[in-house]
């Protein structure tokens, strides 16, 4: 399989790749001083944009990095989630340059999804006693709070700009829709209802928009290897548009990769 490093430039409309990479790897972000943060094999990488390569990042003991990894408001920061001491996924922050990882997360499995504005607080899908649901937790470490309930599944979650909510996709009877709740778990607000299968919710950076990726009407979990569209939708919700058709899905745009300036965003597609 190849995987191609994409950007989307919304002002021209198309996409450009950046890195053809005969192997796998997975799941963009976008860090502030314009590089961009990908997995392959257990391990993150960094691309910069003006030699695109991929230069591994250390995370030390994590060798399992999944592809729920991400960058802090302030771009000083990494979170990985990996398995490698606590067998299920666990959430860590480290230095950006790299480094030990440091435990958030006391109870697993634990996939992190979105990095509130302010810095302070993770947000995250986590399966306890019930399916997987929205939890919140101290980005330093500390109680968690759950913050959904009555789905079936819950994942992605993901903060808009001005902390006011937090954005994402929830399971009910086997429909998959994009959600918002408060960061204090309520006003629960439906954002789609339609036939696709709606994952990964990701506001812009200017609050504008929320980017998303839709599975074909039947689709079960968040599968690799079909042909997914990347769709748009003003903030508030409302009626979206598409913007590409790609082969993909799991790894393609699972975690925030929104250009600061709100222009672009990077994305995965694979051939195989």
């Amino acid at each position: 399989m190849r995987s191609e490093l994409c950007i989307y430039d919304l002002l021209q409309n198309r996409a450009n790749v950046v890195l053809d990479h005969e192997g796998h790897i997975e799941a963009p972000n976008w860090h502030p001083d314009g590089y961009l943060i990908v997995n392959g094999g257990g391990l993150l990488y960094r691309v910069a944009l003006d030699d695109p390569q991929l230069d591994q990042i250390d995370t030390g003991f994590a060798t399992t990095c999944n592809n729920d990894h991400g960058i802090s408001p302030d771009g000083q920061r990494l979170v990985i989630s990996a398995a490698d001491h606590t067998g299920q996924s666990c959430i860590y922050t480290l230095p950006v340059t790299g480094g030990t990882p440091e435990r958030v997360t006391t109870n697993v499995p634990s996939y992190w999804h979105g990095w509130s504005p302010d810095g302070t607080t993770l947000a995250y899908v986590g399966k306890r006693d019930g399916p997987f649901a929205v939890m919140t937790c101290p980005a330093t470490g500390g109680d968690e709070t759950q913050l959904t309930a009555a789905f079936d599944h819950c994942d992605g979650p993901d903060y808009t700009p001005d902390g006011q909510w937090i954005c994402f996709n929830g399971e009910r009877d086997g429909t998959v829709d994009l959600w918002r709740i408060r960061p204090d778990g309520t006003d629960l607000e439906q954002m789609t209802e339609d036939t696709a299968v709606n994952w990964f919710p990701h506001p812009s950076p200017d609050g504008q928009h929320i980017l998303y990726l839709a599975y074909p009407e039947g689709t079960r979990g968040h599968p690799a290897n079909l042909n997914v569209t990347l769709r748009l939708m003003p903030a508030n919700g409302g009626a979206p548009r598409d913007l590409l058709t790609l082969f993909g899905g799991q790894g393609t745009i699972n975690v925030p990769c929104w250009s600061p300036d709100s222009h672009r965003f990077a994305f995965m597609r694979f051939v195989t």
